[in-house]
């Protein structure tokens, strides 16, 4: 008789979930909305987490009972003090299973690499870095993406902020001119250089994260100091990783870094950078693309919870969920 798993992938903006069975067969797929409970709450949550599974297991025609084990990367569960609330939220779906949940970066290692461990990075919005051993008995771990007060960049709006500095630079000749400040002028409407730098200050103009895109093109066009501010992303974003693969004792090791997040289909530079400086380290590192739902790695991981063998497994459910998802 066939057993079925259940994958959830938890965000700030969007809740998937995929239903499989124990051969990989990808079988339902459902979504919903917003589910970190930093942004709805609890209730929220569980919310999205039940209407999104109940899209899925409808799908793939079975009951909550016919679950034996569930995964699920959740934004916004970072510590392990939030275990039990998020559990609590998780309870009102009615699995009766064994139930794992991790950090939704954790999610994207087990969906992202050839081997279920290794170290994610992920930039979007924000920025986020953790890491786990071969066999899941170790977590590495920044603190979140906290930005200044922990140093720990680069996501979409530190970029923009790092592109405003040589903005500023440029006036107070500090820098260079830069192709970056009439990019500044385009997107907030200030008149020349002192209004939009005065305007920033008191407030009166402020970037939208759209910007982002066009500090990468203006990278692509060759301007110098666009190109340092993604090179200064990159590096950033690669000493999170070295940290969590000491934190890991991985530096002799190979393995893969999965890279998470839109960020990183801004300019090839960004990935090169991080490269550079994880190889410092850890020359053994492979860098890939998450190109999988992170749901599949919830799948994986309700597997692994159950006690199956989830690598055997693992390619026949990329390859189903891409038929599912995709009509083919």
């Amino acid at each position: 008789m066939a057993k079925y798993f259940l994958g959830i992938d938890v965000g700030g903006t969007k809740t998937h979930a995929l239903v499989a069975d124990d051969s990989g067969q990808a079988l339902g797929f459902g979504g919903s909305g917003p589910g970190s409970w930093e942004g709805v709450g609890y209730d929220g949550l569980t919310r999205a987490l039940r209407e999104a599974s109940n899209k899925a297991l409808a799908m793939a025609g079975i009951g909550v009972e016919g679950i034996a084990g569930a995964g699920m990367g959740l934004a916004g569960f970072d510590w392990p003090s939030q275990h039990a609330a998020h559990m609590q939220a998780i309870a009102p779906l009615g699995l009766q299973c064994p139930v794992k949940i991790v950090n939704d970066a954790t999610l994207g290692i087990v969906a992202g690499s050839s081997e279920g461990w290794g170290v994610s990075v992920g930039s979007g919005t924000g920025c986020n870095c953790r890491g786990w051993n071969r066999g899941h008995t170790r977590e590495g771990r920044v603190v979140g993406g906290a930005s200044h007060w922990s140093g720990e960049y680069a996501g979409g709006w530190d970029i923009i902020m790092r592109a405003m500095q040589a903005v500023t630079f440029e006036w107070t000749k500090r820098g260079p001119a830069t192709a970056l400040t009439p990019v500044f002028l385009a997107h907030t409407g200030a008149k020349d250089l002192d209004d939009l730098v005065e305007g920033v200050y008191v407030g009166r103009y402020g970037p939208d994260a759209s910007l982002v895109l066009d500090i990468f093109q203006t990278a692509v066009q060759g301007d110098e100091q666009s190109v340092e501010v993604i090179r200064w992303a990159g590096r950033e974003l690669g000493g999170m990783a070295v940290g969590v693969i000491r934190q890991l004792e991985l530096e002799k090791e190979s393995f893969e870094i999965v890279l998470i997040g839109s960020i990183f289909d801004g300019h090839p530079l960004l990935a090169e950078s991080l490269g550079e400086t994880v190889h410092a380290v850890a020359p053994g590192a492979r860098l890939v693309r998450l190109a999988v739902p992170p749901a599949v790695g919830g799948v994986l991981l309700g597997m692994e919870a159950a006690g199956l063998d989830f690598l055997t497994r693992r390619e026949r459910l990329i390859r189903s969920t891409d038929q599912l998802m995709n009509g083919k």
